[in-house]
């Protein structure tokens, strides 16, 4: 059995969350996944699959009620960065594109170089770069 990792988000509006993530980079995957209340997106250069349900859509899967993103964090996305200019880029696009840069671009611990941004739903998604040549042995 192929064993692939999805991650399934509920969102608001399937339109504007698609427009969101679209324009942070992520890649529009045709198929039976989009619909007027699903999306389907890769991530990154191994394609992790980003599927955007309707909220009624996403309880109906989960028979559980949504996590209110406002008032606390229901999980932290995070994505690899090829350089510290990929962070600073990623961080502009998620403004640009109406999300809210909750983590501006920073250098942490000596080798890591991150930022973190919530999407139009607040989801949280974190972006790092890791300096191999500065990690501790």
């Amino acid at each position: 059995m192929k064993q692939d990792i999805w991650l399934n988000l509920p969102v608001k509006d399937v339109v504007a969350a698609s427009a969101f993530f679209s324009a942070i980079g992520f890649t529009p995957k045709p198929g039976p996944g989009n619909s007027a209340q699903s999306a389907c997106f890769g991530i990154g250069e191994q394609q992790l699959v980003l599927m955007l349900f309707a909220q009624e859509l996403f309880t109906g899967f989960t028979q559980h009620a949504l996590a209110d993103t406002r008032a606390g964090a229901e999980v932290l996305f995070s994505l690899g960065a090829s350089s510290r200019e990929a962070v600073d880029q990623m961080a502009q696009r998620a403004a640009s594109a109406g999300g809210q840069v909750f983590a501006p671009p920073r250098e942490a611990n000596g080798f890591m170089y991150g930022c973190g941004f919530c999407d139009l739903d607040g989801h949280r998604w974190n972006v790092l770069f890791m300096d191999a040549t500065k990690m501790p042995a």
